[in-house]
């Protein structure tokens, strides 16, 4: 009898050759960039360093293509858009202490937002690791330590032989739902030492999945199958997890309305009978999903953007399903499902009893028309008129990453993504300037299509330098910067709270020359003249931008009353 675990891979001709007869001249950064390979990496960002200089210098024994960004946590930004466009996590490669440190915005972004990056990076000599303070340059106590907190998992090497593994560890760890960043750190020596370890080949690319317990699908399908006014909230996790098509079956079996959050845009066709679409920070949403008898969560933690900032009270039986154990009935008791959102919608949709509910459609129609009536009441036009414009310049397949800035705030709730995995933004962990960097990521992912960077002048500035990046590389990516001269939601903030605001108006530059200074094409545009300067930019190949003058209002909250 044969048993799994007596089952061994055995090597190919190639891999046997290659194994006894390595090329000379490798060192400990050839193991990282041929264990990538091995895994199936085709693409790595990142910063050289003095520490990492020997995985640097792998690269070019290697078929990896490198891009290199000015800052190392625009270098996260991008590789947290590669992966969540490929699926694949994303290979950063660093250097110690404060490349190392620059990077952890970003990682906070990818964790916050289930995004799979591989951050590597390099440490002091392996005499310097265990606290001791022995003045190596970036020497720092405990490196590891300020990475805890916000990574999915540490893996500290210290021999040429732990590389491959430790690698794979930390590539499946970064694959498996949910998705996240994952951190290695290999000494400085390591990395430059020769090495006699055959050459890295293969490895196993391939995380566990997360299977429901079917005994709580049979109990999810029961309630689903008997509620009088199911409605179902569809977070980031139906996205990543690539379960749109399941949704939608899901939803139309049992007539159930279904709102998106912010992460989850797109999973759910906007114009769709029963798609409440994503105005979920909306009172009239809110009060709609709380008369519902049972609400299923698919994909996300009903934390504060994705509750109308915890004012959201179901009265009825909630069904949650999420990945991510740390978010399951965190902030709401239910029936708690901890899958991936694919195989536990597809294990719903082979036990629910179909409903009929002739007036779903109605219900939806009527919230839809409170939402439009209550922002026309506001005197919101040009706020409506540029994200309008936005939308139909924006090729229907092109991804857009949005930074923190008031457009989009407002595309969170009215821009239609036109499908899965075409929407994200920072509205993870809401740092600035992610949008420009993440969007160059996006174009290294797949340079068939334009893509739309859009941020405010205040989180322009976070990553300017990246124009010479686009450059360099000739990323195909449009930047819509929005100017109004500071960070406009913390003037309207302060302007409400206090009356008057501080600290947040800014001096800015001529971005238009500016980018023009990097060789990237810039115009300075208007609200008229948006939709038609931002298709000519989406038809030239290459990097752009596009500068729109222009102060925007957001639409009145509807969780302070």
């Amino acid at each position: 009898m044969t048993h799994d675990h007596d089952l061994v891979l055995r090597p190919t001709p190639a891999q046997t050759e290659a194994a006894l007869n390595p090329p000379p001249g490798r060192n400990g950064g050839d193991l990282v960039v041929e264990t990538l390979a091995g895994l199936g990496a085709t693409t790595v960002f990142g910063l050289p360093g003095q520490h990492a200089l020997g995985m640097f210098d792998a690269l070019r024994r290697s078929d990896l293509r490198y891009i290199g960004l000015r800052v190392e946590n625009n270098a996260g930004f991008a590789a947290d858009a590669y992966g969540r466009i490929t699926g694949e996590a994303a290979p950063l490669l660093l250097s110690t202490g404060p490349g190392a440190l620059t990077s952890l915005a970003a990682l906070q972004e990818a964790a916050a937002a289930s995004a799979p990056v591989l951050a590597i990076s390099s440490q002091v000599p392996t005499a310097g690791l265990g606290g001791g303070r022995h003045g190596y340059l970036h020497e720092l106590p405990d490196q590891a330590a300020s990475f805890r907190g916000v990574v999915k998992s540490v893996h500290t090497v210290r021999t040429q032989s732990q590389i491959p593994s430790a690698v794979e560890a930390a590539w499946k760890s970064a694959l498996t739902a949910p998705h996240g960043p994952v951190w290695v750190e290999i000494p400085q020596d390591v990395l430059l030492a020769r090495t006699s370890i055959p050459v890295v080949t293969g490895g196993d690319a391939f995380p566990e999945e997360l299977v429901p317990r079917p005994e709580l699908t049979a109990v999810a399908a029961d309630l689903l199958s008997r509620a009088a006014r199911p409605a179902i909230i569809a977070g980031g996790g139906v996205v990543r997890a690539d379960a749109s098509g399941k949704l939608k079956q899901l939803a139309e079996r049992l007539r159930a309305p279904v709102v998106t959050t912010p992460g989850g845009k797109g999973a759910f066709p906007w114009n769709h009978p029963l798609s409440l679409q994503s105005w979920i920070e909306d009172r009239h949403t809110t009060d709609f999903l709380e008369d519902a008898d049972v609400l299923l969560v698919v994909g996300s933690g009903l934390g504060e953007l994705s509750s109308n900032y915890h004012t959201f009270k179901p009265r009825g039986r909630v069904v949650q399903i999420e990945a991510d154990l740390g978010k399951l009935e965190s902030n709401h008791p239910a029936l708690g499902i901890h899958a991936d959102a694919r195989l536990a919608l597809q294990a719903l949709l082979e036990t629910v009893t179909p409903r009929e509910d002739a007036a779903a459609a109605d219900r939806v129609r009527e919230v839809l028309a409170k939402v439009a009536g209550r922002i026309a009441a506001q005197d919101l036009t040009l706020e409506q008129e540029v994200l309008a414009s936005v939308r139909r310049a924006l090729p229907a397949d092109s991804p857009s990453f949005w930074d923190m800035t008031i457009l989009a705030y407002w595309a969170w709730s009215a821009f239609d993504a036109k499908g899965p995995n075409h929407m994200h933004s920072a509205q993870g962990a809401g740092g600035l300037g992610y949008g420009f960097p993440a969007a160059l990521g996006a174009a290294a992912a797949d340079p068939t299509r334009p893509v739309l960077a859009v941020s405010g002048d205040g989180g322009a500035l976070y990553s300017i330098a990246e124009l010479a990046t686009a450059r360099q590389y000739d990323l195909n990516v449009t930047w819509l910067i929005v100017d109004d001269g500071g960070y406009g939601i913390l003037r309207e903030y302060m302007n409400d709270a206090f009356g008057e605001a501080t600290a947040t108006e800014l001096t800015r530059p001529d971005y238009v020359a500016l980018a023009e200074s990097f060789g990237v094409p810039g115009v300075r545009t208007s609200p008229e003249n948006l939709e038609q300067d931002l298709a000519k930019a989406f038809a030239s190949p290459g990097p752009s931008v596009v500068l729109l003058p222009a102060v925007l209002r957001m639409f009145a909250p509807t969780h302070l009353g």
